[in-house]
């Protein structure tokens, strides 16, 4: 009845706030607590959807402030995902979802969770010299939004990061692609479009970028983004590959942020969370949880000095 958290077993900051995010969207658990249960005890160790549910189970039986993810920690290494050092949220919760979708038997479960989860966009080439074009459909878990525009001028919202996410390039020079009709490597113009968005959005905002001496540095500027999104209001006609049916479901109310403070060598994660359940906003910080309102998750809209 309460929220749970983690505690933080060296490390899995990251960890547990993606785990949180996971176990408290109930359109997932949903479908966990369908899974299969390995027959084996072996099998039963390196299942990482099963040690998912079990620790679910453990959050809501109990009745302590938190537990430890030690089991499914153990679990991941048993997948060569290593314990004890610093994780990008974004390559850590790809990890996590191709071991989940990997280990999922059940053809209608894994169906469900592709439902879930999966984005697919539709990429255009364009040649420039022939005109002739390609077209190739392709699925995604999460959209990487770049903070920066080509010129690397910063962007200040998050619609603007979807617009130019969107909005097409054209590659010259060194970035020229080799086009079959013509023979020889040609300026193309590349465009995305969206084909369909899933029950859950997941957006990755890009806080880094590589200066000059090939050190990566931390995007820390302020970037708000609203508690409800309509996507075919943000994008033109031109950026979609759907029809109206399909554009009418994209309607998005803010779910979770995961946010990290510190910089890119070293930091912190911890997650915002509505309850689906209760409509309440709680900030998970390892084994602290509490109730906090909008106007405290409105901090991760980001600064240099970040304070929860």
């Amino acid at each position: 009845t309460e929220a749970v958290g983690l505690y933080n077993i060296g490390q899995t900051c990251c960890l547990n706030s993606l785990l949180q995010v996971f176990l408290m969207n109930t359109h997932f658990t949903g479908t966990l607590r369908r899974i299969t249960v390995p027959p084996s005890a072996s099998q039963k160790r390196r299942s990482v959807p099963y040690q998912m549910l079990l620790l679910l189970e453990e959050m809501q039986c109990g009745k302590r402030k938190a537990v430890c993810p030690r089991a499914l920690a153990c679990c991941l290494t048993e997948h060569r995902v290593k314990l004890f050092v610093q994780y990008d949220a974004a390559q850590l919760l790809l990890t996590l979802w191709n071991l989940v979708n990997k280990q999922v038997t059940n053809p209608e479960l894994i169906e469900k969770l592709r439902d879930l989860y999966t984005i697919c966009v539709q990429e255009c080439m364009l040649c420039q010299e022939c005109s002739s074009e390609t077209k190739r459909n392709s699925n995604m878990i999460t959209l990487p939004l770049s903070m920066l525009d080509s010129s690397c001028h910063l962007l200040k919202t998050l619609e603007e990061c979807l617009q130019y996410f969107f909005s097409p390039e054209l590659l010259t020079g060194p970035n020229m692609c080799f086009c079959e009709h013509c023979g020889k490597k040609t300026p193309f113009l590349q465009s995305m479009k969206l084909v369909h968005l899933p029950q859950t959005l997941i957006l990755h905002l890009k806080r880094f970028c590589l200066r000059k001496s090939a050190s990566i540095h931390k995007l820390c500027h302020y970037l708000p983004f609203p508690q409800d999104l309509d996507f075919s209001a943000v994008l033109t006609e031109e950026q979609c590959q759907a029809d109206a049916s399909e554009k009418a479901s994209w309607q998005y109310e803010l779910f979770a942020v995961v946010v990290h403070s510190g910089s890119t060598d070293c930091g912190h994660y911890c997650a915002y969370i509505q309850s689906l359940t209760e409509c309440k906003w709680y900030r998970f910080d390892d084994s602290e949880v509490c109730q906090v309102l909008w106007d405290d998750v409105k901090c991760t809209y980001g600064h240099s000095d970040l304070h929860w």
